[in-house]
């Protein structure tokens, strides 16, 4: 296997898409997660299962971020920042990732 060095663009892109994945979970929208468990669908627990997962990818890619000393939290408004830094996922995040009703930038 060849030896890889890790670089800011692929964190950077990695993030992102960590970050796409939460929102859409976030969104209730479909992700790979939906295709890996389609039968979970049909209980009640599934989106915060789903969102828990999607959760744990974003902290585990800024966790490496940080390890690598990459910038990472120029890609979040400075309150998701700060949910991401506390590391839980609390209904104060789900309620309040996107800093109103009126910017919401939902994922498409």
């Amino acid at each position: 296997m060849e030896n890889v060095q890790p670089s800011v663009d692929f964190f950077g892109q990695k993030l992102e898409d960590a970050k796409v994945h939460f929102e859409r979970a976030l969104d209730c929208k479909h992700t790979e997660f939906d295709d890996l468990y389609p039968y979970m669908i049909e209980h009640p627990q599934f989106f915060w299962y789903k969102r828990y997962v999607a959760w744990s990818e974003l902290l585990t890619i800024v966790k490496l971020c940080e390890e690598l000393e990459f910038p990472w939290a120029d890609k979040f408004t400075e309150r998701q920042a700060e949910y991401v830094r506390s590391r839980v996922m609390s209904s104060k995040v789900l309620d309040e990732w996107y800093e109103t009703n009126d910017s919401m930038e939902h994922v498409g």
